[in-house]
């Protein structure tokens, strides 16, 4: 394994320290794609080195998976409606009436949703910390490369401007004017990716991983991670989500499926010298929920505060991974070709996405 070095820090404006193990400055003292940098042109046609089979697969679940809201009481499924057409609903709409002869019968709609709610990137905009950015003994909120909540990341602050809106012409009260899911789309997000198969090694019940055990799997199938790769974690958790079919048991899904074990420093480490472009996993957070004692203090999320706030890596969740992940482990394989940029949304925090791996 090994990772390109960025130029110098490039000390930015918004911050006069930067948090201890971060890469702030590195790609640029605005820069807003982290280490989406590292996918270069040469990881794309790595990624296209891969792609022996023309064979694709589509990484993302229905996106009215998992139903309900058990997994998360803030998220519900997408709302699909029809558009309005002079008067009536846009759905099986007959352009013919009395003064015409028009044989066109027409369907339009919109959709409502939680852009976080099934498969799904986060944004760099989705988790920030209270750290002393200026350097003047005060913690204030920031996020990746020291930009500003209340600044750049912006929001309401009464409960009416928030949740479902009242009509679908409601204005937006929130936007990300920096670090929104847009910047990543721009990048389009296709490279090489490589498959760790934690199900394989570790069945399917609840496992938590750190560093020893990680590196014992990814030395066992002999895999090598290298700059800009994305990586992606096969727990199987996905398949359990299918398998209840949108009325998922919380009882069931908290007792099944490998997680990275945030506090595990080691394994923040690792995340940090291997030069990981992205990190993807088929459950819910890619780290372990809640994340192990905290004393009460510091991230309730490690690795999400690693990967977002201090490194600019993106993280994917919920993915299906298995079919994919089947088909690598019976070839011998382990690197594809991904395509996945989430939806061009300027300001949102979190995008749903369709994968694509070709193989």
């Amino acid at each position: 394994m090994h990772i390109k070095t960025p130029p110098g820090i490039d000390h930015s404006p918004r911050w006069k320290q930067r948090p201890s193990g971060s890469n702030w400055g590195d790609f640029g003292a605005d820069d807003q794609a982290g280490r989406m940098n590292l996918v270069t042109s040469e990881k794309v046609l790595q990624g296209l080195a891969e792609v022996r089979e023309g064979r694709t697969f589509c990484l993302s679940l229905p996106l009215d998976f998992p139903g309900g809201n058990a997994l998360n009481e803030k998220r519900h499924p997408p709302v699909l409606r029809p558009t309005l057409r002079n008067g009536h609903p846009n759905m099986n709409y007959r352009m013919r009436d009395e003064h015409s002869h028009l044989t066109d019968v027409l369907c339009d709609d919109l959709a409502i949703l939680h852009l976080q709610y099934s498969t799904q990137w986060d944004s760099l905009a989705h988790i920030g910390q209270l750290f002393d950015a200026n350097g003047d003994g005060i913690p204030e909120p920031v996020f990746y490369n020291g930009y500003r909540a209340g600044i750049d990341i912006i929001g309401p602050n009464a409960a009416a401007d928030a949740g479902l809106p009242p009509t679908a012409t409601a204005p937006s009260t929130s936007a990300a004017r920096a670090l929104g899911i847009e910047n990543m789309a721009e990048r389009c997000v296709q490279g090489r990716a490589v498959m760790i198969d934690l199900r394989a090694h570790l069945g399917e019940q609840r496992t938590s991983v750190g560093y020893d055990a990680l590196m014992r799997i990814i030395d066992h199938d002999r895999l090598e991670i290298e700059s800009g790769d994305m990586v992606c974690l096969h727990t199987g958790f996905a398949d359990a989500l299918l398998a209840q079919n949108r009325q998922p048991s919380a009882a069931v899904l908290n007792g099944i499926g490998a997680e990275l074990d945030g506090r595990d420093a080691g394994l923040l480490n690792w995340i940090t010298d291997s030069g990981l472009a992205a990190l993807i996993s088929d459950n819910a957070a890619v780290e372990a929920l809640p994340a192990g004692h905290t004393d009460g203090c510091c991230a309730a999320l490690p690795l999400h505060e690693h990967c977002l706030f201090k490194l600019g890596i993106h993280l994917g969740e919920l993915w299906h991974l298995t079919p994919l992940a089947t088909h690598l482990r019976r070839q011998g394989r382990y690197r594809f070709l991904l395509t996945a940029p989430p939806l061009r949304l300027p300001g949102a925090v979190g995008s749903p996405t369709t994968p694509v791996a070709t193989v």
